[in-house]
């Protein structure tokens, strides 16, 4: 299933040599599930020609604001709700997962409780999820047409879903510990503070569910079009 990786930010100069960009870091994750990628670099401005283009989407992080007046949030945005009417499958993280809940009506701020960074717990449905967080911004009213299906004390709409149509979670499975220590290095001093910076890196070293995740994210576009497969033969029956 080949799947459009849309690009909304870039990972530090100081650590893309060494480590790699936000692309590289979701075909590595979802390796081995059955996801072929193609990459589009949005952020400046480079769009799919339809949403057919692929079949399914892969909204990645950013340090911009789903908020902020930057030239590929509109298009982005009216991107998401066409793949939403077209019933193509979009998996959105962090800023991914905030832009497509702003696209569909709900509302991202920059929240007043702070900053949560490095391994925190997720409740899915049950399961007990460790992944890197690295945020201010959050989704703090979620759009009608999304389900909540994942929460913390200090994020609320940690994690959305859109009938069959649209995954989103705000932390980042894609994000090893080591990475997330040279965001703290190279990044987050001077704009995280100390404090919380300091409590990230005392839990670097708890295992995170970057596997259980990748297979959710790959079950969620494989059974979409899976289904699309069974809608097809029904016609042709």
């Amino acid at each position: 299933m080949l799947i459009g990786i849309l690009q909304t930010g870039e990972s530090p100069d100081a650590l893309r040599a060494e480590m790699g960009d936000y692309p590289d870091f979701f075909e590595t994750l979802l390796a081995g599930r059955g996801l072929s990628f193609r990459r589009y670099k949005v952020m400046a401005m480079d769009f799919p020609a339809s949403v057919q283009d692929c079949e399914g989407w892969l909204i990645t992080g950013s340090r911009f604001g789903a908020y902020e007046d930057h030239p590929f949030i509109k298009p982005l945005e009216d991107f998401i709700r066409k793949a939403y009417a077209a019933h193509v499958p979009v998996v959105g993280i962090c800023f991914g997962h905030q832009i497509i809940a702003q696209a569909m009506g709900g509302r991202v701020e920059k929240y007043r409780g702070g900053w949560s960074v490095g391994p925190t717990d997720y409740d899915f449905d049950g399961e007990k999820i460790t992944l890197n967080a690295w945020h201010q911004d959050q989704v703090t009213e979620k759009p009608e047409a999304a389900t909540r299906i994942a929460s913390t004390d200090f994020c609320e709409n940690a994690a959305l879903l859109y009938d069959d149509r649209m995954f989103t979670v705000q932390p980042h499975p894609e994000f090893t510990a080591d990475f997330v220590q040279g965001l703290i290095d190279k990044r987050g001093r001077g704009l995280v503070p100390d404090a919380t910076l300091d409590a990230a890196v005392a839990q670097l070293g708890r295992p995170l569910g970057r596997s259980a995740m990748a297979d959710r994210i790959a079950a969620f576009f494989l059974n979409r079009q899976k289904t699309e497969a069974n809608g097809a033969e029904k016609l042709r029956a």
